[in-house]
């Protein structure tokens, strides 16, 4: 009883770990959303800072690899695995997620449809990882959803181009899914920091030309400002670097049809950020639905306890 004891300790000290640093990564992002939307009304192109911030968040976590001793070679059978992850994030999420909430015209609309990556994410941890999830997991689930609603829904002007914007979404939260299942696949062989590392070193090779095409082809001395680079450096460091290498450790613990929920609460947290900094205000519709999204995740990540009663006594 007492290695039982001992044990169960153990493994729900871990949960509280994993689902503090999920939370961390998921804050960080939240807070994402305030830096990228600054350099969009500096009119900064996103072919300018995505590449810039994609490049700096490989080189640090290459330095700080290499400082560690950690870099491993990446094996020729996990090769065609690690472009395909590059390809999914950051590539095609970054600039489709970038330009659709541009398009738009609608940041909480955006957030919305971002919102949907656990209904897509369920479906591919089932499919290809037979990942379990209960009928208390879905009610959680559809429970985060209904929050989420509630506190990004909101009166605005939709961009011309809103249509575009949202199939962009949509394909942006497609790629998510993608590349939180190749990133199951490969975190059982790799550390969390040398997968987002090689992530973002590949995906810097295939924004490079849009970069160069696009990103300067109007350059201007404004965009070497610290007014620009300190929103590029945080996105780099804090928002990339750091909180992609957590998030790869919560995919590995959680699944991608649960770690994927966590991922849902980006737009409330970033709407709470907003409201601490006095950027928007909150009214009481968006309080419950906070309080409905945290329902929701913690019934998300319901286990049902196994019986233990068949040899209880084979552990005194």
């Amino acid at each position: 009883m007492k290695y039982r004891s001992l044990k169960n300790g153990l493994e729900n000290n871990s949960k509280i770990l994993i689902y503090t640093v999920s939370l961390f990564a998921i804050i960080l992002w939240g807070i994402s959303y305030i830096w990228t939307n600054r350099l969009i009304s500096l009119d900064i192109p996103v072919t300018y800072f995505v590449f810039i911030r994609i490049l700096l968040a490989g080189f640090v976590l290459f330095l700080l690899n290499a400082a560690s001793g950690r870099i491993a070679k990446i094996k020729r059978k996990d090769i065609p695995k690690f472009l395909l992850l590059a390809f999914f994030e950051p590539f095609i999420y970054f600039i489709c997620e970038s330009y659709g909430v541009k398009e738009t015209g609608s940041p909480t609309l955006s957030a919305m449809i971002i919102a949907t990556i656990p209904i897509f994410s369920v479906g591919a941890g089932i499919i290809f990882f037979r990942e379990k999830v209960n009928f208390v997991n879905i009610v959680g689930i559809l429970l985060c959803l209904l929050g989420i609603v509630l506190v990004v829904m909101s009166k605005g002007e939709l961009g011309r181009h809103f249509v575009i914007g949202i199939v962009l979404l949509l394909i942006a939260v497609i790629s998510e899914v993608g590349h939180a299942s190749v990133t199951k696949s490969l975190s059982g062989n790799y550390s969390s920091q040398v997968i987002v590392m090689y992530q973002f070193l590949i995906g810097s090779v295939y924004l490079l030309p849009l970069f160069i095409f696009k990103g300067v082809s109007d350059f201007s001395p404004r965009y070497l400002s610290a007014e620009v680079w300190y929103p590029i450096i945080c996105l780099s460091v804090l928002c990339s670097s750091l909180a992609f290498s957590l998030w790869v450790s919560t995919i590995k613990s959680l699944g991608v049809a649960k770690s994927s929920i966590f991922s849902a609460l980006i737009p409330v947290v970033a709407a709470i950020v907003a409201w601490i900094l006095g950027h928007e205000e909150l009214n009481l519709r968006q309080f419950i639905g906070i309080a409905i999204s945290a329902a929701g995740v913690v019934l998300s990540q319901y286990t049902k306890a196994p019986d233990l009663k068949s040899g209880a006594g084979s552990d005194d």
